[in-house]
């Protein structure tokens, strides 16, 4: 099984979210997972893939040329991809996951796994969505996500397809129900 992450090219402000990107990481390679992300030694991106990769696991990178240079491109990963623009590293990461996973990041986390998720939503892909939830990070969107459903612009239903949690065990829980579907 394949993870997409989408995550921070930074670290933040607090320490819980290296920690958890760690932590993630980890869990990846633990589970035989593979990590597909953005081929960053930067920030989180850096952070997850150095976790995988320490703990014996598999990380593919996914870099569009325009932000491939030495400064940015993670040296040890297993496998890099290099794409022409960010539209096509979406779409190739979500081609080659089997989950879409954001640990806390900017706008560009926001837009890719909320693409992930549209794309969920209307059959283009399978992949369960989850946000990695450290430390009430996305407890705004999970509020925003709920008022959809209040006032009838998402369904119950598909609210139901993305996760909010900080828990990798209510995680893999999660992973494992959508696929008994």
């Amino acid at each position: 099984m394949r993870i997409a992450v989408y995550c921070g090219a930074h670290l933040g402000t607090d320490p819980a979210y290296q920690k958890a990107a760690q932590e993630l990481g980890s869990w990846i390679a633990e589970q035989n997972y593979e990590l597909v992300y953005g081929g960053s030694k930067l920030g989180l991106m850096g952070t997850v893939a150095d976790s995988v990769l320490a703990n014996g696991g598999t990380v593919i990178g996914i870099m569009p040329r325009f932000l491939y240079d030495e400064e940015r491109v993670h040296p040890n990963v297993t496998r890099l991809i290099t794409v022409n623009d960010l539209d096509e590293r979406k779409k190739t990461m979500m081609q080659l996951a089997d989950v879409c996973l954001a640990l806390p990041g900017g706008i560009g986390t926001l837009e890719e796994i909320s693409k992930a998720y549209s794309w969920l939503r209307v059959g283009q892909t399978a992949n369960p969505c989850i946000f990695f939830d450290v430390k009430n990070y996305y407890d705004l969107l999970q509020t925003f996500f709920d008022q959809m459903v209040e006032h009838a612009f998402l369904s119950k239903k598909d609210r139901q397809l993305v996760l909010f949690s900080n828990s990798l065990t209510e995680i893999h829980a999660f992973i494992h129900t959508h696929y008994q579907k």
